[in-house]
């Protein structure tokens, strides 16, 4: 069958990621067994752990060891926190159990870019915080020894950790690996928010301008971006009906997609009905949403910039001199258009749809993530290490890990429950939190919020906002955070980011250019050839083993 778009271009750019993936996996590989020739448990492959001779106490005793000893930690910081040894909690951490640690945490971006390469060096850091490590990294690094297996600590070091994991037993089955073994330890916060990034915000001045109603049907919703077309409201010149960024956290249109179509559809396309994998971009039902929105594109309600734009320029947007704009999705108001102009715009409720059926779609962002912690087999000190970092499990510590340390950030209510403190003028919440809190291992669950902390008020409006406008209609069960044999991991390095693109390309060419029709068997074709079958095979095969263990253990 004649293709409608050549793949050369794919193709090779494929090639040569794939090769570069193999390339530094196997080198790493290569380089620590070449220096661990001849040992044959994983112990052997570590130093010897020196914690007794530093005075180890006893498990949850204060502080950790008698003589300060100090490791080297490495891993990832957003572009706004502060460095590490400069947070007031870190500081605090060595002052109570004489763990010092030399933090060389760099940005998200830098750490990327050097993690592979440091991690296939001989002068390994003792421990990874944020480790950014992928599924594939820790599959590489835990086989060619690089990792410590740290559940082999847990029952003599860790109280914390062995509640958690005992009592959810979803989060063991999400950090455990194909050998059994947990080489990260997770970051859990559980308030149901991630599960539904994307709101529609529209501009209710504007509705009123143009004497409508907040639109409850898609149909609705495209008669009064049509009427902020055609009457400008803004007295601009040149509004923008209805702006987004597909593939975004939390500015994509695949609710719209969702409304037209009747089926439920995310970023990654995966969803899960009933316990199996469905892919959403190869189905009638996206391929009837795709055409409706490239309907809309040509009557000129959707940004022209919708495909081309980033973040830093979509937000610019909701902050013009005059205001330009009808609807946007995205997180929250607040932070897109300014505190000034928040209040001429409201949420969007989910819109029934073209068979009158309202679907939220929810999405496959995880609550519980893996990577928060590692650690390698050149740290000296191994049993005071997972004690320190239990520590971080106790529910207190975690809230202070996400949020800042009480007395700066927050505070006990007279309930006892940790709150926050209010923010100093000109401070958001969320800058607030990236130059006090660390992150990395925590864990605050749906009951911790009950509890021990309360939400960030921000965060509070939100779970009322899900709760109330978008829960009621989840159309599907998110991809959970499953792990995959080492198999598995190199069939999806080959073929998942291959889809991803080609889906990507189409979507944008048939929205702006149209000829979906003519393209769809074609664009089938180059799914099966790039791999879909496989890769569907994979995400169910994982899904099945990952279900089999939560209902063992539950």
């Amino acid at each position: 069958m004649t293709r409608t778009t050549p793949l050369t271009p794919l193709t090779t750019a494929a090639l040569s990621r794939r090769t570069l993936l193999r390339g530094s996996l196997l080198t790493a590989a290569a380089l620590t067994l070449a220096a661990c020739s001849g040992k044959k448990t994983d112990a052997d492959y570590r130093v010897e752990d020196e914690s007794a001779a530093a005075g180890l106490g006893e498990p949850g005793q204060l502080p950790i060891v008698s003589t300060p000893v100090t490791v080297i930690a490495t891993g990832s910081r957003s572009a706004l926190s502060v460095p590490y040894d400069q947070m007031q909690l870190t500081q605090q951490w060595a002052t109570d159990t004489q763990v010092q640690v030399t933090w060389n945490i760099l940005t998200e971006d830098v750490y990327n870019e050097k993690k592979n390469l440091l991690l296939a060096s001989g002068d390994l850091p003792d421990i990874l915080w944020n480790t950014g490590l992928s599924d594939a990294e820790v599959a590489t690094y835990s086989a060619n020894h690089t990792l410590v297996p740290l559940d082999e600590f847990f029952e003599d070091n860790c109280p914390n950790i062995t509640r958690l994991l005992d009592a959810r037993p979803d989060i063991r089955a999400a950090i455990t690996s194909e050998d059994g073994h947990i080489y990260t330890l997770p970051s859990v916060e559980e308030l149901g928010l991630v599960q539904f990034p994307n709101f529609l915000y529209l501009n209710t001045d504007w509705l009123a301008a143009v004497g409508m109603d907040m639109p409850s049907t898609i149909e609705e919703l495209h008669d009064v971006l049509l009427a902020f077309k055609e009457k400008d409201p803004s007295g601009t010149g040149w509004p923008i009906p209805l702006s987004f960024i597909p593939g975004s956290f939390c500015a994509n249109p695949w609710d719209l997609i969702t409304a037209y179509g009747g089926q439920a559809d995310n970023n990654d396309h995966r969803i899960v009905i009933d316990r199996k994998v469905v892919f959403t971009a190869s189905s009638e039902q996206w391929k009837a949403g795709v055409k409706a929105l490239s309907g809309w594109y040509q009557e000129g309600l959707v940004d022209i910039e919708s495909f081309s734009q980033d973040d830093t320029a979509y937000l610019a947007k909701g902050k013009t001199e005059q205001e330009s704009l009808g609807a946007f999705f995205w997180w929250e108001a607040t932070e897109f258009v300014g505190e000034e102009r928040e209040s001429h715009y409201a949420l969007c409720p989910v819109l029934a749809g073209a068979d009158g059926v309202r679907r939220a779609s929810v999405s496959n962002n995880q609550e519980i993530s893996r990577g928060a912690f590692a650690m390698t087999r050149m740290c000296r000190y191994q049993a005071a290490v997972m004690r320190w970092v239990d520590r971080m499990y106790d529910p207190v510590m975690s809230a202070q890990n996400a949020w800042g340390p009480i007395g700066v950030t927050l505070q006990y209510n007279d309930d006892g429950m940790l709150d926050q403190l209010p923010v100093a003028e000109g401070e958001s919440a969320g800058e607030r939190r990236q130059k006090v809190a660390p992150g990395g291992p925590k864990a605050t669950t749906a009951e911790d919020f009950l509890t021990v902390v309360l939400p960030e008020p921000r965060a509070a409006l939100r779970q009322e906002q899900v709760t109330a406008e978008y829960a009621p209609w989840a159309a599907n069960d998110p991809f959970p955070p499953v792990t995959f044999t080492n198999a598995e991991l190199d069939d999806l390095s080959l073929i998942d980011a291959d889809i991803t693109s080609l889906v990507k390309q189409r979507f944008a060419t048939w929205v702006v250019s149209g000829g979906i029709d003519a393209g769809w068997e074609g664009y089938l074709e180059d799914l099966r050839s790039t791999g879909l079958e496989r890769l569907m095979e994979i995400y169910q095969a994982a899904l099945d083993r990952y279900y089999k263990e939560l209902d063992a253990r539950s």
